[in-house]
């Protein structure tokens, strides 16, 4: 898939709207709003993927600059795919379990 990352956007701004809007392009595999971890309010981003990357082109070249919620968007190819789950922040309950394990064995 190619992801996109759409800026500017409004705090309302809902993953249905973006992807009501952007599928007019190609289809989109999802879309995500990163979230303040306190608030819970968006950050005000979004990355829409695409599973076509001439889909992606396509809706790069009509929604940069385009007006949504009076905003305008910047619309570009994400620089990063997204990281697989063992690398997120915070490790998880696998890399507890693992750094317990040498441990015992040292």
């Amino acid at each position: 898939m190619t992801s996109l990352k759409v800026d500017n956007l409004t705090y309302r701004t809902s993953p249905e709207t973006l992807k009501r809007v952007f599928e007019k392009y190609g289809e989109v595999g999802d879309v995500y709003i990163p979230r303040d971890r306190f608030t819970r309010e968006s950050r005000g981003f979004a990355f829409v993927r695409f599973y076509d990357k001439r889909d992606a082109e396509d809706a790069i070249d009509a929604m940069d600059g385009a007006i949504l919620d009076g905003r305008e968007l910047r619309v570009q190819m994400a620089r990063y795919s997204r990281p697989p789950d063992s690398f997120r922040r915070g490790g998880g309950a696998s890399n507890r379990r693992a750094s317990r394990y040498r441990r015992s064995r040292r």
